[in-house]
């Protein structure tokens, strides 16, 4: 991680990859059924909590564009994440997610705009305090574009996306898992 820069106080974390179990590419988690917590994921977020970080979810959910799931059935997995979450302890911040499909917004990472919507939402986070965590290209390159310190989790080698080894190479640093990751922060 670059040192020079001030102590982060708002996580940005990609959902599938890094806090529950990717399904293979092209597959989606269409309900909560599907949703598997990866090991360590709701401890890391819980020690992120009480170390007084801001924990965002950022993710791009374009099986809604493809209609393969609905916004009230992401919004179900949501509310069982974060019920779960609370039972242990912890908390997601703010959820904030891309429904639409490849060139129809500016919200779908690697674009910014759900970037530019949490510093709407949260006034204080800046380039300088905030790191991206996230399993794929577009997630390196959105916080990248955004000047934030980034951090890549190299999930399961069979389900990671094209574009796993450059995000390895350009990230500030590389983890095996949430919770190494936190480590690096905490």
């Amino acid at each position: 991680m670059a040192i020079n820069r001030s102590p982060v106080g708002y996580v940005f974390l990609d959902r599938d990859g890094v806090v529950n179990r990717k399904q293979p590419e092209g597959a989606y988690v269409t309900d909560w059924e599907q949703f598997e917590w990866l090991p360590g994921a709701v401890e890391a977020i819980s020690r992120l909590n009480r170390a007084g970080m801001t924990v965002m979810l950022v993710s791009n959910q374009r099986g809604i564009a493809l209609g393969l799931f609905t916004h009230d059935q992401l919004e179900l997995i949501h509310k069982n994440m974060r019920a779960h979450l609370a039972q242990h302890g912890a908390r997601l911040d703010a959820i904030y997610y891309c429904p639409h499909d490849l060139g129809e917004c500016q919200c779908r990472k690697p674009d910014v705009g759900l970037f530019e919507q949490a510093y709407k939402d949260f006034p204080l986070a800046s380039a300088d305090n905030s790191v991206v965590i996230g399993d794929s290209l577009s997630d390196i390159q959105a916080g990248q574009r955004m000047g934030m310190r980034t951090i890549f989790i190299q999930g399961e080698a069979d389900r990671q996306k094209a574009g796993a080894a450059v995000a390895a190479e350009s990230a500030d640093a590389v983890a095996g898992s949430l919770l190494e990751a936190m480590e690096l922060l905490v």
